[in-house]
């Protein structure tokens, strides 16, 4: 069985976002076809349990799916924000965390995001910049180009900017504390509210030598990109026929498509992949075969 959802189509004051899987409460997925269609992500799961989720991820996560997909297509910049450590969030909100990962799509010429500090700040000096509106002078601005991974965990200062189609992977949570919304208003026409104070404990101030993640892409194998406590991410291009064996995965697999089309066959199910989608394999499943089109297939891959 291979599962497809509908889109949720979010406008945003900076751009839009495109939810292509969910288990947050606000906004499920909802099947978009077959036998489930109808049903949400979260009741999908308590139907099938282990097997959607593997053993060990349904012992974790219960009847919640734990990852949230998106695709955000960024016109404006979003504001300087960080999100909360899984401790943090949950002693203070009893909410889940939130770490999260960025892969490149398209870039515009001289398109950058922001991640990380360029220099070690206190957090006295923070709340400082804050008031006056110079935050953005002590975080570090990266040059972007397709194919560009940022790992984003908790406490980590980031905003996209203009100019960048991304893919985003991250837990499912909407845990965000807004650091800098450049004194515009949303979409409702209100300030948006800043969360100085929680950003403030919330935040790593360390600066490292390296935000980017580097990899060397493969053609016809599987490259990894990022593997952290909530999810495993790899990057899959191929332009021949390749077959991924799940039988030890003990977790779902989560198939984004990036570029170009091609099918996705689990034993008698089939689906056809496309620019923009999203298909979740089940745990149960024991490999899945990815047939590409003549322009290729390149995909995001990602599990538990």
């Amino acid at each position: 069985m291979i599962y497809s959802f509908d889109p949720i189509l979010r406008p945003m004051v900076w751009g839009s976002e495109l939810w292509v899987l969910s288990g947050y409460p606000e906004r499920l997925s909802v099947v978009s076809d077959g036998p489930c269609k109808g049903i949400t992500i979260n009741e999908l799961v308590a139907r099938e349990k282990e097997r959607l989720l593997g053993s060990g991820g349904y012992r974790r996560f219960g009847d919640e799916f734990p990852l949230l997909i998106k695709f955000l297509d960024v016109h404006a910049p979003l504001s300087i924000q960080v999100h909360p450590s899984e401790e943090f969030a949950q002693a203070r909100q009893g909410l889940h965390g939130k770490t999260e990962m960025w892969y490149v799509i398209r870039a515009e010429k001289d398109a950058e995001l922001m991640a990380g500090f360029s220099r070690e700040i206190t957090p006295d000096e923070y709340v400082r910049r804050v008031s006056d509106g110079s935050i953005t002078d002590v975080i570090a601005r990266h040059k972007i180009a397709a194919g560009d991974v940022f790992f984003i965990p908790t406490g980590r200062v980031h905003a996209l900017l203009p100019g960048a189609y991304i893919a985003e992977i991250q837990q499912t949570s909407d845990s965000t504390y807004r650091i800098w919304d450049y004194n515009r208003p949303g979409l409702d026409g209100r300030l948006r509210p800043l969360h100085t104070e929680l950003a403030k404990e919330a935040l790593d101030y360390k600066v490292y030598p390296e935000y980017r993640t580097h990899y060397q892409p493969l053609r016809n194998a599987e490259t990894g990109l990022v593997a952290c406590e909530y999810f495993d991410t790899s990057l899959l291009d191929i332009s021949a026929p390749f077959r991924k064996d799940l039988s030890g995965l003990d977790s779902f697999l989560i198939v984004m498509c990036l570029e170009g089309s091609g099918t996705l066959r689990c034993g008698s199910s089939e689906r056809a992949l496309h620019p923009d989608g999203c298909l979740l394999v089940p745990a149960c499943e024991s490999g899945a075969e990815f047939i590409p089109s003549d322009g290729g297939l390149k995909m995001l891959l990602c599990h538990l």
